[in-house]
């Protein structure tokens, strides 16, 4: 049997495209999900792990939709070979369990851990490189409240206002009223 493994990280991506390639492939069942990559107990991987037999064929697109890193990813193989299931990453090649199959494969997981590794690294270089060269560079997600409109919540909460109504009147939740308050208490 032939089975086909979908992923996206987040539920805004689609699996369409995935999928159609699966099946154009030859899959003939399918399991997808919208679930973090970071991690191995993701459950319809784990459903798809629990069916496959002996003779059986794992179908992926890429070796990123099926594990993060090399370690894992050969760890998978390596208990899937003992199953004597072939996997086939279809930007790969067919892997299965023979010693060419598993260079290739070790090569192959090691280049894309790499790939991974370089863009962790251009990233950096490139928020260290603003830090340095732009005073105005803040890291993560801008504020969605400016001092000015928390100033004023804060002052509607001084007169007596709860968070509710001062999320009513605002916009602002509780949260973001408790934690920004903090800050102008400092």
């Amino acid at each position: 049997m032939k089975y086909g493994y979908a992923r996206v990280s987040t539920t805004d991506q689609k699996l369409a495209n995935q999928i159609e390639l699966l099946q154009v492939a030859g899959a003939q069942k399918i399991f997808q999900e919208k679930y973090t990559g970071t991690t191995t107990e993701r459950p319809e991987f784990q459903k798809l792990l629990r069916v496959l037999k002996t003779g059986d064929t794992l179908i992926v697109t890429k070796l990123d939709r099926f594990a993060r890193n090399t370690r894992e990813a050969l760890a998978i193989i390596q208990e899937l070979f003992k199953e004597n299931v072939k996997v086939n990453i279809l930007n790969m090649g067919l892997i299965d369990n023979t010693p060419t199959g598993q260079l290739i494969f070790t090569i192959f997981s090691a280049f894309a851990q790499f790939e991974r590794d370089m863009i962790v690294t251009r990233t950096q270089e490139g928020k260290l490189y603003a830090k340095q060269h732009d005073p105005l560079f803040r890291e993560g997600r801008p504020k969605t409240y400016s001092d000015e409109q928390i100033r004023f919540a804060y002052e509607l909460r001084k007169q007596g206002m709860t968070y509710k109504m001062i999320e009513r009147k605002t916009g602002i939740s509780k949260r973001t009223q408790q934690r920004r308050f903090k800050l102008i208490e400092k």
